[in-house]
């Protein structure tokens, strides 16, 4: 077997940036975004201070969260066991970014697809070295085999266990680095200060922490650069549409389990509501997509192990379901309940659920991640039961007394809206926190 990686000697890179100048070069990278950069960390305190340089990139790792978020197979890992991309396949979802703990992938704003470092993949095949290794004036960066037992860089990294980034994410990352401080690897022990330093460089949506968080000697950083926030304002949207979808249903359910026979109120009204904002949903979310005109590759290359794929699948289920209700509240006669109220309930919470394991799958961003997928799925069938039963309870109301109930409308509406915000705050707050 083989499995690439890189050793970045942080106590020989002078910070000269020819390996990012390279890389763009090779890959006619875009400006603003990067597949390699170099973070500037100052350590101590005035005289006694020291820069450190640390080169930031894909760390290839052996449990690489991106393929597993990935919805169709774009992110893959190579024979070599690099982790590669097919610009073909992605759909622009950018799930990979908030899966990955490095920062390491962003979207080209030119193809509108997901790149990162892949090694060099097209140099490697033809026996040339990476770019940035071949340039790097003091031999900083250093191809690894870590199954090759000959390899003397990689015995140094086994001798001297040289740390890699995150660990605590197990990712199992194939980038190690020497001659660094710990500081230079957390982004969460060294801030930004905000003294108008000309090299600092970062989104405003960072929450850059005020203090270092260690009892180390001080830290801070010089210079970085951070990518823009992945799922903002659509995503949280969609949690919203779709919960009210599965909410409705649900409420519609439990009439129907109670006995109620009002057609309306239980089997049409809900169904047209669902079907709305599932509809709704979809926009939302081909909306989101950077190559919106791919997002049938969900269903044509999807991979079920990506909650991306999944969900996709369980809101067609739920459409299915949700129609078949309502054509059965139109023409079936009491039997439909009894054939469709357990499939679905079961899918109606699934619809509001599913985004929790979708979450889990961002193993970079601590806040879901990190948290029990029953909290987090609670939390989304509640926001579904307090939204959907806005909806519908403004659905029997104004059947019931048009007039008398005219602000009901309204009322629903301050409470999708208010479950807009919520999530978007929470999205906001998960995303927020800076990888490198």
């Amino acid at each position: 077997m083989t499995r690439l990686g890189f050793l970045l000697d942080s106590g020989a890179c002078i910070g000269c940036h020819a390996c990012t100048v390279a890389c763009k070069s090779e890959h006619d990278v875009p400006l603003g975004v990067n597949r390699t950069w170099v973070n500037y960390v100052e350590t101590g305190e005035f005289p006694a201070t020291e820069r450190h340089f640390t080169v930031m990139r894909c760390n290839h790792c052996d449990d690489a969260p991106c393929i597993s978020i990935c919805p169709t197979g774009s992110l893959f890992r190579a024979s070599n066991g690099v982790v590669d991309f097919d610009d073909s396949r992605c759909i622009g979802c950018k799930g990979c970014m908030n899966a990955c703990p490095y920062d390491a992938l962003y979207i080209s704003p030119e193809t509108g697809t997901a790149h990162k470092c892949n090694f060099c993949q097209h140099r490697l095949e033809v026996g040339l070295e990476p770019s940035c290794v071949s340039v790097c004036p003091t031999r900083a960066i250093t191809v690894v085999d870590h199954d090759d037992p000959a390899d003397a860089t990689a015995a140094r990294i086994r001798t001297e266990d040289l740390p890699v980034r995150s660990p605590e994410r197990r990712t199992l990352p194939k980038v190690h680095y020497a001659g660094t401080t710990p500081a230079a690897l957390d982004p969460l022990a060294r801030p930004v200060a905000d003294d108008g330093l000309i090299w600092a460089d970062w989104t405003g949506s960072a929450q850059w922490p005020t203090a270092p968080q260690t009892e180390a000697a001080p830290a801070r950083t010089a210079y970085t650069v951070a990518h823009a926030e992945a799922w903002g304002a659509k995503v949280a949207g969609y949690m919203v549409t779709k919960g009210v979808a599965a909410g409705v249903m649900l409420w519609a359910v439990a009439a129907a389990l109670v006995g109620w026979d009002d057609r309306t109120a239980v089997a049409t009204g809900p169904a047209v509501a669902a079907l709305v904002a599932l509809a709704v949903t979809g926009v939302l979310l081909i909306a989101d997509l950077k190559r919106p005109e791919r997002f049938w590759y969900l269903f044509t290359k999807g991979r079920m192990r990506s909650w991306i794929t999944a969900g996709a699948w369980v809101i067609m289920a739920d459409g299915v379901l949700v129609t078949l209700w309502g054509i059965g509240g139109l023409w079936a006669g009491s039997a439909w309940f009894i054939v469709l109220i357990a499939p679905l309930a079961l899918c109606s919470v699934l619809t509001a659920a599913y985004t929790a394991f979708l979450l889990r799958q961002c193993r970079g961003r601590v806040m879901w991640h990190d948290r029990p997928v029953t909290l987090l799925a609670a939390r989304l069938v509640g926001e579904a039961a307090l939204g959907g039963g806005a909806v519908w309870g403004s659905l029997v109301a104004l059947q019931a007394n048009a007039v008398a109930f005219s602000w009901t409308p309204v009322a629903a509406a301050a409470v999708l809206v208010w479950l807009w915000r919520h999530d978007r705050a929470f999205l906001r707050a998960a995303q927020a926190a800076p990888l490198s």
